[in-house]
């Protein structure tokens, strides 16, 4: 087996192994993909699959469940190629070993790179991990990420239909701190922003969602913040961009006019990634 190829299965199946202990049951694969990989190896080594084809198939793609015996696969109905899961798996074994901001990399328990769907049209962006987050290797799983998960269960998506992912990969450090957490400086973000373009660039989301002033500071740069920001579409790498509240805000304030302007937010990302909309949904938060 050329060591190529291998190299490349090895990256697709550790890829698929992180996907299913994230809850991942099903991804789509293109006809195209499955008539490469039915090639001999030496073959494989060789073909290349225009990437056209693989994002306009006329084909429906076909489907690889990782789902066990008896379980529900999750919904994931865009295609996926070689080319890409082993991209995003080098990419995320490159991130995993950073050890450009040293005060970082001594301090955390767990390099956080992102969770969800590699081929989402959706993408959620935050700051940087919080405790919970460093210790579980995840984003947002703590009490703003569950509140995140329930927004993003709103619109009728699941986690692993979105991507999820943080301007900075590590938890800021708090020395002579044993609780709590701190912003993210501007130099860590401009540092470690990198990964999160390459993540952007391999997924190619249709909308991404910038939660808090600090990730839209980190992605757009000092704005008007992010009260005159939200619900006002912005442009980010080609991609439309919608700033909103950090879900941690909704959670110390708890008005509802304060959740019906995120979920105003949501309304909007929706209509632009053309999803239905039922009335229940448009009146969510809306006063009696």
């Amino acid at each position: 087996m050329p060591d190529a190829y291998g190299q490349l299965l090895d990256a697709t199946i550790q890829h698929l192994e992180d996907l299913k202990s994230h809850g991942v049951r099903h991804v789509a694969i293109a006809p195209e993909t499955l008539r490469a990989l039915a090639q001999p190896p030496a073959a494989k080594s060789q073909i290349s699959i225009p990437k056209s084809q693989m994002d306009k198939a006329s084909t429906p793609p076909q489907e690889l469940s990782l789902a066990l015996p008896g379980e529900a696969p999750a919904l994931d109905s865009r295609p996926s190629t070689l080319d890409k899961v082993a991209a995003f798996a080098a990419l995320r074994e490159r991130a995993l070993a950073c050890v450009k901001c040293a005060h970082l990399a001594s301090s955390r328990k767990n390099v956080v790179f992102g969770v969800g769907s590699i081929d989402a049209q959706l993408m959620f962006v935050g700051e940087a991990p919080g405790a919970d987050e460093d210790e579980q290797g995840e984003p947002f799983v703590g009490k703003a990420g569950q509140l995140l998960t329930k927004i993003i269960q709103a619109t009728g998506l699941g986690r692993a239909d979105v991507y999820i992912a943080n301007i900075l990969k590590c938890r800021p450090d708090t020395p002579g701190q044993s609780a709590g957490n701190r912003k993210p400086t501007s130099d860590e973000m401009a540092t470690c922003i990198p990964y999160l373009h390459e993540q952007i660039d391999l997924i190619r989301p249709k909308v991404i969602v910038a939660l808090g002033a600090t990730a839209v500071d980190g992605l757009l740069g000092k704005t008007l913040g992010i009260t005159k920001l939200r619900g006002t579409w912005k442009t980010y790498r080609g991609t439309p961009l919608m700033p909103t509240y950090h879900p941690a805000y909704l959670l110390r304030n708890q008005a509802m006019s304060e959740k019906r302007k995120v979920w105003e937010d949501m309304l909007a990302v929706m209509e632009k990634l053309g999803m239905p909309i039922t009335e229940k949904q448009r009146n969510y938060f809306l006063k009696a």
